[in-house]
């Protein structure tokens, strides 16, 4: 079974940063040959948009039906919004906090972002894993692409 990877939009325009292009490249490869699924939100699409053109267009160049679109529900919202009211980011990070609910509501196999501040990152993982066994959720994997490839 092909797995399922989130993708948050730090992994895709990564392929445009000198510092993360490696491994971004290595994993878009993978999507692009259907090794594995990407799992992209409403919410991460909502961000390309405002990237430069060079993402937005290899986001667009990205074979559909390796892509797997996910909308923004009210579960998702209000899982987000428990993970402000524990403290596990500020509610400033609002949008990381729908990428990871997201994810973890459609039961991806692993969240994949660059970001080390609010989401990869071991003690937010652990606030956003307690908060969703406390509500009922399954625990999330959360890695760079680094740990992947």
């Amino acid at each position: 079974m092909i797995q399922r990877f989130y993708f948050d939009t730090s992994v895709i325009g990564g392929v445009y940063d000198t510092e993360f292009e490696e491994h971004s490249a290595i994993l878009m490869e993978k999507v692009k040959l259907g090794a594995i699924k990407a799992v992209i939100s409403n919410v991460t699409e909502r961000e390309i948009i405002k990237a430069r053109k060079e993402v937005r267009d290899f986001f667009t160049s990205l074979p559909k039906d390796n892509i797997e679109f996910i909308e923004l529900t009210s579960d998702a919202i209000k899982l987000a919004e428990n993970y402000i009211k524990e403290a596990v980011v500020a509610e400033t990070h609002i949008d990381d906090c729908l990428h990871i609910a997201l994810a973890t509501i459609h039961h991806v196999d692993i969240l994949v972002s660059w970001n080390f501040k609010h989401i990869v990152n071991i003690y937010r993982i652990r606030g956003y894993n307690s908060v969703n066994l406390k509500l009922g959720y399954p625990t999330l994997e959360i890695r760079s692409p680094k740990d992947i490839v």
